[in-house]
């Protein structure tokens, strides 16, 4: 008789599968009702959550053709097309007008912006006429526009002139910035602030702040003069000059200090010519002369 032998081993295995599947059922079931749940609080229909689905496959298929037809050079190819039907149908570069012009050569822009004559409207970049503008002295800033069908309009904002910088060889017109201008002749500059000295250029704006703390001295200043790239020494009406001490704070203090002292005493319009204020708040005035007559007090004595 046949004796059947049966493993307690494979039947606690074949349990223990069994287990795991169900719980995978069980965890499954679960993982989908949860989905549901979440799916069914959203404010979309199945037909609207299909529509969503459809088109996200399909922004996804029309960035990879974009991507493969931007590699063939098809969107240059439709925008080179779609320049020459614009120019068929007229619309080009045929005029050009500029405003804000007042004081520069209204020439030198038309001559930077001619260049796109005739050019078709879609192909004339804007940025790059407006850069090519902003390389002009005058030019502090621009506006290119089209107005369609063949007019480019070109808006300048131009520098205000302030100073005159005294260079070796010339006189240079410049602005509140320091930017050169233009060269400018000796009888235009002749009511014009002048700067002068190394460096004195990049120093304008802090020439400006120095004399807004003594505004009732500002009119009777005509000369500045940047020295040793450290300090001013201003020169009147009167021909006197102002010795002023390094620092921006310290000159403005100076400054302030002899304005009042001025309008005291009458220090402009008199004997001084030089007043030293480098050592504050002591000051001391120099007089023409005054050296030899106190020599000659002293030999007749």
């Amino acid at each position: 008789m046949a004796v059947i032998k049966r493993s307690a081993k494979g039947v606690r295995r074949a349990t223990k599968a069994y287990s795991r599947a169900n719980k995978a059922r069980k965890a499954k079931a679960k993982t989908s009702s949860l989905i549901d749940r979440a799916i069914g609080l959203l404010p979309f229909t199945d037909e609207h959550l299909h529509r969503i689905f459809l088109f996200i496959i399909l922004g996804g298929v029309a960035a990879v053709a974009w991507f493969l037809a931007s590699l063939a050079g098809l969107p240059a190819l439709a925008q080179a097309h779609f320049a020459v039907i614009a120019y068929d149908a007229g619309f080009e570069v045929r005029h050009v007008r500029v405003s804000g012009v007042n004081r520069m050569n209204e020439q030198r822009v038309y001559e930077r912006v001619l260049s796109q004559r005739d050019m078709p409207m879609p192909r004339v970049d804007l940025e790059a006429i407006r850069e090519n503008l902003l390389e002009l002295a005058w030019v502090k800033d621009a506006r290119v526009s089209r107005q369609l069908p063949d007019l480019l309009v070109v808006d300048v904002v131009e520098r205000q002139p302030h100073a005159v910088l005294r260079r070796p060889d010339r006189l240079m017109l410049i602005d509140v910035e320091g930017v050169e201008l233009e060269p400018i002749s000796s009888e235009a500059a002749r009511d014009m602030l002048e700067i002068s000295g190394p460096g004195a250029s990049r120093q304008v704006e802090a020439l400006e702040l120095l004399m807004d703390a003594a505004p009732a001295l500002r009119p009777q200043i005509v000369v500045a003069e940047w020295v040793g790239n450290r300090r001013w020494n201003l020169t009147f009406k009167t021909d006197q000059v102002l010795a002023l001490p390094q620092g921006k704070d310290e000159a403005a203090s100076a400054l302030i200090s002899f304005a009042r002292l001025d309008g005291q005493n009458r220090l402009l319009g008199g004997q001084v010519e030089t007043f030293d204020m480098r050592a504050p708040p002591r000051i001391y005035m120099r007089i023409p002369g005054r050296a030899d007559q106190v020599l000659n007090e002293e030999d007749a004595s």
